[in-house]
């Protein structure tokens, strides 16, 4: 796909944002459900993450950077407001519906999807005892340890995902790791 073409097509054609949907969904949907263990927060911070998209889409000015890493910034945001709020509310889907006529929900894969992550995660009991350490850390941790080795990111990807310097990437993600050795430990 040729990212920047579509930016300028959905500029034009609002529905194209579609095509972002469709491309980055189940990435996005995948870090989220592994960061919170949970299939309904995951569903609803996936879909916070696409609606936020799509309201700022003329704010993303191409730089070579894939909407991918937008993606991922914006959803980690999501998932900051709902580990420190213990009453996430998303804004409702239903406004793109509404004020623009596209409804980028699509639930005839949900239950699929569902049993899928179900059965991978349950193969992996050690993925599981881990991911709940990880969950002990702080947020700062939780995150570049997330990305590094669930969503296969480079230093400097997270780095870009996070608007953060290498170094800080590097040092987080080395103080992430004994912190959560010494979790595992116990």
């Amino acid at each position: 796909m040729n990212e920047e073409q579509l930016l300028k097509d959905i500029e034009n054609d609002p529905l194209k944002f579609g095509e972002v949907y469709e491309a980055f969904h189940n990435k996005i949907f995948g870090y989220v459900y592994r960061r919170t263990m949970d299939y309904e927060a995951a569903s609803d911070i996936t879909a916070e993450t696409f609606l936020k998209a799509y309201l700022n889409i003329s704010k993303f000015k191409w730089n070579n950077i894939s909407l991918l890493y937008w993606l991922y910034k914006i959803a980690t945001n999501e998932l900051n407001k709902y580990f420190n709020s213990h009453k996430y509310k998303p804004l409702s889907l239903g406004r793109i519906k509404e004020e623009y006529g596209i409804d980028i929900t699509d639930h005839s894969n949900a239950e699929t999807e569902n049993i899928k992550l179900q059965d991978d995660l349950e193969k992996h009991q050690e993925f599981l005892r881990i991911n709940q350490s990880i969950r002990l850390l702080d947020l700062k941790y939780q995150e570049v340890i997330s990305l590094k080795f669930f969503e296969h990111k480079s230093i400097k990807e997270i780095a870009i995902i996070l608007a953060k310097k290498e170094g800080t990437v590097k040092s987080l993600l080395s103080r992430g790791i004994a912190k959560l050795k010494e979790k595992v430990k116990r």
